[in-house]
């Protein structure tokens, strides 16, 4: 029975060693192939140079491939020992380490290049937008002050017309000092205001050009065709978004609200009380000193305002690096396990070969140990024991006698036959009894 399953094991081995071998040319084939690709990828120079180029490092990838499998399916069986297989266990692990790096991140590279260059200009993309958001919110973050400006001006002219009118503040109709005090205040927020008004247009038109840029690049992302002039339109889509980006950092008013707050309080100019009378003109006096003291406390809310936008963070200038597409799928492995999975299968598929045979043979050593030796030799083995016999025999050895043990002197093999006597043949002498 362990006779049977053992030969058939054998015969099991043999018949698929053609198949073993093909499978290994065809694996190492694949690998080739798809490592060509990927290295036409990040090759630079003439066509001609870098298909001889691709092609000469494809086919010595193949080549090693090949024969590294084939050594290791020859030995790697047979070697029973466990230092011996530990030692072949080292060395299938550095080979397969170094197939991984000059096959199979190639591989990859070929496999998911195309879609690692669209996933670096995707998350590109992304980045350029939040830059613009930023970048348009600091600009607009001005705007933010407009009510309060808005407010303050509509203030002073209601407090300049009611004093022209009914003299609300001094007691006395007229346009005095402390009209003219009102107007002019009122006349610099205004120049503020339409300051900020003016910024928005600056800043929504800005705005637009960059939205512009973002769609084209978006498009240049998601459209089909070749990654490689998307990817070029995509950088000088890039640099253009950045030119806008700059321009709105610099575009944003806060800086001038700050100047023209601190404007208000320091460039203060009271005229001098014009009345007639002097207790008219006490009562300007009072009633402009009032007012400078409120053109203070809004000067002072006013800067606040203004430093806490300008506090706020710029936008990093941004710089579109290209990438080739194994550096991509190098950059972004963790989203493309499959793709990476396949490329170094193909490399290492052959691992998987060669452990089955390692397990097959052991079983059939394992068997053939339990079999009486004349069931173990072969065919071969017998005519070999043969043919010494014939020529042990021609020199005139007797073999039989070698197996019984190293000859008597034959003297002594004459004595044993004359002297020694059986022990049935032996005379018998009567014992004497003892005396009574």
């Amino acid at each position: 029975m362990a006779l049977g399953a053992s030969h058939r094991l054998q015969d099991g081995v043999d018949a698929v060693e053609t198949m073993t071998r093909f499978a290994l040319a065809v694996l190492a084939l694949a690998s080739g192939v798809y490592t060509y690709l990927g290295v036409r990828s990040i090759l630079d120079g003439s066509p001609t140079a870098v298909f001889f180029a691709a092609l000469i490092y494809s086919s010595a990838v193949s080549v090693a491939i090949y024969a590294f499998w084939s050594y290791m399916a020859r030995f790697y069986p047979h070697v029973t020992s466990a230092s011996g297989r530990g030692a072949m266990l080292g060395v299938m692990a550095l080979g397969c380490a170094m197939i991984i790096a000059m096959s199979s991140w190639l591989n990859a590279a070929a496999l998911a290049g195309s879609a690692a260059l669209e996933q670096h200009l995707a998350e590109t993309l992304e980045d350029y937008t939040g830059d613009l958001d930023r970048a348009h919110q600091n600009a607009l973050a001005a705007q933010s002050l407009l009510p309060d400006i808005q407010r303050t001006q509509e203030r002073f002219n209601r407090l300049a017309e009611q004093e022209r009118a009914t003299g609300a503040l001094t007691g006395t109709t007229g346009a005095g000092s402390v009209v003219q005090l009102l107007s002019q205040m009122a006349a610099q927020l205004k120049e503020l205001d339409t300051g900020i008004n003016a910024s928005r247009e600056r800043v929504t038109t800005l705005f637009d050009q960059g939205r512009k840029h973002l769609e084209t690049m978006r498009g240049l992302v998601s459209s089909p065709g070749p990654i490689g002039p998307r990817a070029d339109q995509f950088a000088s889509e890039a640099v253009a978004l950045t030119g806008v980006v700059t321009s709105l950092e610099q575009t944003s008013i806060a800086p001038s609200v700050k100047r023209a707050a601190e404007d208000l309080s320091l460039g203060f100019i009271a005229p001098v009380a014009d009345g007639q009378e002097a207790g008219l003109a006490d009562r300007q006096d009072k009633v402009m000193e009032t007012i400078r003291t409120s053109v203070a406390a809004q000067s002072k809310v006013l800067s606040a305002a203004a430093d806490e936008i300008l506090a706020r963070a710029p936008v990093g200038e941004r710089r579109f690096v290209p990438l080739s597409s194994a550096e991509a799928v190098l950059r972004y492995a963790a989203d493309f396990i499959p793709s990476w999975a396949g490329a170094i299968s193909i490399d290492l598929l052959p691992a998987v070969l060669i452990f089955m045979l390692a397990i097959v043979h052991g079983a059939i050593r394992r068997q053939e140990e339990r079999l009486p030796f004349a069931e173990r030799i072969t065919a071969a083995e017998l005519l070999q024991a043969l043919e010494v016999q014939k020529a042990v025999t021609a020199g005139g050895i007797d073999l039989a006698a070698l197996a019984q043990g190293p000859a008597a002197p034959e003297g002594a093999e004459e004595d044993r036959s004359t002297n020694v006597t059986p022990l049935d043949a032996a005379p018998k002498t009567p014992r004497k009894s003892p005396p009574a």
